[in-house]
């Protein structure tokens, strides 16, 4: 589709995280990951853990999770998780990491002793303390408890992120989300007391019944406990989700909304550094080793992980719906350490695809694309390997100079500008991907 055609339809299609989406992902002829990882740059690596448990699932989540599976099933599955650990360190070689987050699921929906185990488990595989790199870890306030807040601490975990979505319980609950304010309220009391480096809160707008005042009330409420990031995201209504099986259509006050709690957290004193992430300005940085997502490689651990070379992108099978994901699951639990020695399942990448994945994770942030950078990677100026990007600065949507930058108004349509970017055979693929 043409820009035009692009920005004459909703601002809302899809939230580009990451490149090649994993709706692109196919079996793959195995690869044994000492090979494929022999001649990639390993001093600077993002360890990334997957815990696919969840309290509850919510009805906006397409995430891979399971809902309160049984105590034994995740007992097996941080034997698995164990095995993995232990084949993957061996395979990297010398390798060291400059971050680590453990995500999912909800980290926190573990008890204390397994939470335990398993930043021990993160700690093995860093080769030292989680303290001595940047770490994050996502909670949700139906699973936080004094103990575990404790253990966070005492680990040296530096950013806490916080599933709250809203501080308003009917639109909670319209989301599919039930949770009471005054929990919600304590967990972050409890939070902010132990004086985490950054305290990160999620929100969502354009929830059902969700109004103009409603939203601001819950930005308003996340700013009393003056957290260091805020990350707004809005409401996307997805295939197998909850709300997926309503006939709503859900376009589109997002806008409004977002343009609302844009300018609200900017009055308040957050720099914007994407559509969706906000950062106080007084916060700083974090200190610790460098971590360059458009050139350094990422480790993914657990059923659901993403790991990333240069070339090669590869993970487990996806799914959505509670059944999907429950196949996948017991099916991984049951892997030994031979069969965590490869990758078998991915996508790989072109120097096209290279050169689009690089685009697509810096154009969409306020660093926007460093030209040099790109043409140190590539021996090419990005706007001769991907000439469509005149079209954004020809209708003033983003500004040229030794960086491309989008403009406010570029960078509330980022949304439809991931898309727009993505090549014509990724999304083939992603179109003829069955989901389940």
């Amino acid at each position: 589709m043409t820009l035009d055609g692009v920005l004459a339809e909703t601002p809302y299609v899809g939230y580009e995280y990451g490149y090649p989406h994993k709706m692109a992902y196919r079996p793959l002829q195995p690869r044994p990951l000492s090979s494929l990882w022999a001649n990639e740059r390993r001093d600077s690596l993002f360890l990334y853990l997957h815990l696919p448990f969840c309290e509850m699932r919510c009805g906006f989540c397409n995430l891979f999770t399971q809902a309160n599976p049984r105590a034994d099933f995740v007992d097996q599955y941080l034997r698995a998780l164990g095995r993995q650990a232990r084949q993957v360190r061996q395979s990297l070689g010398d390798a060291r990491f400059a971050r680590l987050a453990v995500g999912g699921g909800t980290p926190t929906f573990l008890p204390a002793r397994q939470l335990g185990e398993l930043f021990g488990l993160c700690e093995e595989v860093l080769g030292g303390a989680i303290s001595s790199v940047p770490s994050s870890v996502e909670v949700s306030p139906e699973t936080l408890d004094a103990e575990k807040i404790a253990l966070l601490r005492r680990f040296g975990v530096d950013r806490v992120s916080i599933g709250v979505q809203s501080f308003v319980d009917g639109e909670s609950a319209a989301m599919l989300r039930p949770q009471e304010r005054r929990v919600v309220d304590a967990q972050l009391e409890a939070l902010t007391l132990a004086d985490f480096p950054t305290l990160n809160i999620d929100l969502i707008y354009g929830a059902p019944g969700q109004t103009e005042a409603s939203w601001l009330s819950s930005l308003d409420a996340a700013l009393r406990f003056a957290p260091e990031e805020l990350y707004l995201y809005p409401l996307y209504v997805r295939p197998l989700t909850g709300l997926g099986r309503h006939s709503r259509r859900w376009d589109d006050e997002r806008l409004r909304l977002y343009r609302l709690g844009r300018d609200r957290l900017r009055a308040a004193g957050y720099i914007q550094h994407s559509m969706r992430m906000f950062r106080l300005a007084t916060a700083g940085t974090t200190p610790g080793p460098v971590y360059c997502v458009q050139d350094d490689g990422m480790v993914g651990l657990g059923c659901g992980a993403r790991s990333y070379t240069a070339d090669v992108h590869y993970a487990t099978d996806w799914a959505v719906s509670a059944r999907g994901v429950k196949e996948i699951l017991a099916a991984w639990v049951e892997r030994d350490e031979a069969a965590f020695s490869v990758a078998d399942y991915g996508v790989e990448l072109s120097v096209e695809e290279q050169q689009r994945r690089y685009v697509i994770l810096t154009l969409l942030t306020s660093a926007g694309v460093d030209r040099a950078g790109f043409r140190a990677r590539f021996d090419l100026d990005v706007l001769d390997a991907l000439p469509m990007l005149n079209a954004l600065s020809a209708r003033g949507l983003m500004q040229v100079d030794t960086h491309l930058r989008l403009d406010d108004a570029g960078m509330e349509r980022s949304d439809a500008l991931g898309p727009w970017l993505r090549s014509t055979e990724m999304q083939a693929r992603m179109t003829e991907f069955e989901l389940r």
